[in-house]
């Protein structure tokens, strides 16, 4: 089992930036690869960005890449999502996720509680 702590969320102004995080727990984070997702009102969740077990393969979203940075801690069972140049589209619940594979789809294992972003135009 992993357990999954999202924080850093909130309310910001477009064009601002917010780093959110995600603590990790129980077996070995190294072990997974890890992900974000969004969900927006009345919208199904979408992936935004995910980073392999060591850090060295990133994949992004068209809709976030340039402007999102996905990095890992291994060493403190972290992962972070790096968020610049917000934009009101962006407004959504974030939720990380956890699984063996490198995935850009839905089927993590392991799901955090999300954390609410807010960008206002």
């Amino acid at each position: 089992q992993v357990q999954l702590v999202e924080s850093g969320g909130g309310m910001v102004q477009a064009g601002g930036s917010l780093r959110l995080s995600c603590a990790a727990s129980g077996r070995a984070f190294s072990d997974y690869t890890m992900g974000w997702f969004r969900q927006a009102p009345g919208k199904e969740r979408e992936f935004v960005a995910a980073i392999s077990w060591l850090g060295s393969t990133k994949y992004y979203a068209d809709s976030v890449k340039g402007r999102f940075t996905i990095s890992r801690d291994n060493a403190k069972s972290t992962v972070y999502l790096q968020m610049n140049s917000l934009k009101a589209e962006d407004t959504a619940v974030y939720f990380c996720a956890a699984d063996r594979k490198l995935l850009r789809t839905n089927e993590y294992d392991y799901w955090g509680q999300g954390t609410q972003v807010t960008v206002s135009s």
